[in-house]
């Protein structure tokens, strides 16, 4: 890789996609250098070509933890501002892994008397600063790569509550509005979250639209509202307001 693949593939990795046209001002080479650069990153297994540009390859394999959470940080700050501003003081909240999902974590700090119960150790840790917050911890299996607990006691744990809301995250969502993960024993406590929440939130950046997952988690049509930084695919935006799944697209990302 030159010096310009790398910058690019930089840029791929902090936002989630890169664009032709932008990268090429950016550079001031022309178009063709830089579709000639996409295909050579594509070639090498680094990013995947789609229309108008590129985005990072996925498909069985999540991105490590660190990477995720260095991706698009700008627009997960916003969906976690506005996410947190529908949860009112005096409620209760499931809140499971992803960095978006830690993001709401972050501006719940100044809510008073909450209730939160996790499988994710960050989250957990981000809320500990919340003297008015009561943390519940799921038990399981801990995957060291991000600090979640997944696995059947974890999912058990769970089953216990019936809480306020239900704040998920998902790694892709597909044109048929399908959320979309990795890791099946993951997914079984995300399901089992939104049963025993009273309404559910997605929270989402827009880049997952352009990703894809093996697992197949939950549909829109079970989801009341998602926090997301652009507006979806109009197709999708149909079947939502027809699904009565509430869209709020985040301003500030």
């Amino acid at each position: 890789m030159n010096f310009r693949q790398n910058e690019i593939l930089e840029i791929a990795r902090n936002e989630g996609r890169v664009g032709v046209e932008e990268l090429a001002a950016r550079f001031n080479v022309s178009l063709q250098t830089i579709r000639r650069d996409l295909s050579e990153l594509a070639d090498t297994g680094h990013l995947e070509r789609v229309h108008g540009g590129a985005v990072i390859r996925t498909g069985v394999v999540n991105f490590a933890y660190e990477e995720r959470r260095r991706m698009n940080e700008a627009a997960k700050a916003a969906i976690g501002r506005a996410c947190a501003q529908a949860i009112p003081d005096n409620s209760s909240i499931v809140l499971n892994l992803g960095t978006t999902t830690e993001a709401v974590a972050r501006e719940l700090l100044g809510h008073r008397n909450i209730t939160v119960v996790t499988n994710n150790i960050n989250v957990a840790n981000i809320l500990m600063a919340n003297e008015s917050c009561d943390i519940l911890v799921a038990g399981g299996n801990l995957r060291r790569s991000d600090g979640g607990l997944v696995g059947d006691l974890t999912a058990d744990f769970m089953a216990e509550f019936k809480v306020d809301y239900a704040v998920i995250g998902a790694s892709a969502l597909d044109a048929e509005g399908d959320l979309l993960d990795f890791d099946l024993a993951e997914v079984r406590v995300s399901r089992r979250i939104l049963r025993q929440a009273r309404t559910r939130y997605l929270v989402t950046d827009a880049s997952k639209l352009e990703r894809t997952a093996p697992v197949r988690l939950a549909s829109l049509s079970e989801i009341d509202r998602v926090f997301i930084d652009k507006p979806l695919p109009e197709e999708l935006a149909k079947r939502c307001a027809d699904w009565g799944c509430e869209i709020t697209i985040c301003e500030g990302a």
